[in-house]
């Protein structure tokens, strides 16, 4: 069994990433300010980023493209090696994730749309960077069956303390693919780091079912996080026309998805499915009405913060928000939205090694910003 290990990151190299940021703005929060540090710029649609143990970050472009922030400064040639990535509407290069010994193995995960029969899907690879080049790279996932269209890739990637690795996906935009086990598309997917399949997955058993699926009934999950001093692993999801999810997820949950939902459809408001409950299907966490359209999630840990410990954070595409909510016992039991609006779409939020939060921005110029105390 793979466990995680404890990753020292230098004091200097986190130091550099200070010294190259520009300062923007100030906001002020229920009970702290803080201001926003822009570290890069010039990104095309990032979408994921990682932190490495010498201080630098490596950053996705969902125009395809795997860059690296270096001493704080963005290296202006992209990484090369990578698998043959689909830039179709929502699809493209996607997250980007370092395997819980990264200290040892060196693997970096990379999740990106591919074509293939029948159209397109999300796929999992792992390599290790040598230089500017991403190396030995092995595919470890296909979501399969591929589909027609651009829509809900999903896809974001989660080591869990066991090493079992969590991906997420969207149902391709064709909704009544997340009720049939026999497709990936509009699941969580657990699979080992290599991509063998945990002898312990619900559905191995299952005829016809897809033995690396986790879970069913999830519309487009683009946000992952373990909650601290637990094993409960988070995910939110958009909705449709209203009706975003935040959930806790649980092996062989059905997740309502289109059945039961709390959004309708777009344009007309009509209704989707039965209503927003119904036997033997889940119901969210928390959900919003409108829409945010969240993306990325993390777990606040740090001291940079300590006010906002252990609080969840979300990114907002539709009100480029920070979203932030203090869970008690499993509850949201406040919600709080920052920024609105000021830095554009927040397409990602992580905690980096110095306790601080980043973020990134999805826009043809795109950011990576750093928060830290305004006071």
């Amino acid at each position: 069994m793979i466990t995680n290990k404890k990753i020292y990151f230098p004091v200097i190299l986190t130091l550099l990433l200070v010294t190259h940021a520009e300062a923007d703005e100030v906001f002020q929060a229920a009970d702290v300010s803080f201001k926003t540090q822009t570290i890069v710029d010039k990104l095309s649609h990032p979408w994921g980023m990682a932190f490495l143990p010498d201080g630098n970050i490596l950053i996705t472009e969902r125009t395809g493209r795997l860059r690296i922030v270096e001493n704080g400064k963005l290296n202006p040639k992209p990484i090369t090696g990578l698998p043959e990535i689909a830039v179709i509407g929502q699809g493209g290069l996607l997250d980007v994730v370092l395997h819980p010994d990264f200290k040892n193995n060196q693997l970096i995960y990379l999740s990106y749309a591919a074509a293939g029969a029948g159209g397109y899907g999300t796929e999992v690879v792992c390599g290790k960077l040598k230089g500017m080049e991403f190396k030995e790279v092995k595919k470890i996932f296909t979501a399969l069956p591929k589909v027609g269209g651009g829509n809900h890739f999903g896809s974001r990637l989660l080591f869990a303390p066991d090493g079992k690795l969590f991906i997420t996906l969207g149902e391709r935009g064709e909704q009544d693919r997340a009720q049939d086990l026999g497709q990936h598309p509009g699941s969580l997917i657990r699979i080992n780091d290599d991509g063998t399949i945990p002898e312990d997955n619900p559905f191995l058993n299952i005829k016809g079912a897809r033995p690396e699926s986790y879970t069913l009934g999830n519309r487009n999950m683009q946000g992952i996080a373990l909650q601290p001093g637990t094993n409960l692993v988070w995910t939110h999801e958009h909705g449709p026309q209203g009706g975003d999810e935040l959930n806790i997820m649980r092996p062989g949950v059905n997740y309502g998805w289109p059945v039961i939902t709390y959004g309708v459809n777009y344009g007309t408001g009509t209704k989707i499915g039965e209503g927003t409950k119904k036997e033997g299907m889940t119901q969210p966490i928390h959900y919003w009405v409108p829409s945010i359209a969240p993306s990325g999630m993390v777990f606040y840990t740090g001291n940079v913060f300590p006010e906002w410990k252990d609080n969840l954070f979300a990114g907002s595409l539709k009100f480029g928000q920070l979203v932030r909510l203090e869970i008690k016992d499993g509850i949201v039991v406040n919600e709080e939205r920052l920024i609105n609006g000021a830095l554009g779409r927040i397409r990602d939020v992580r905690q980096g090694p110095d306790g601080a939060l980043y973020l990134l921005t999805d826009e043809n110029d795109g950011k990576l910003l750093r928060l830290v105390r305004g006071d």
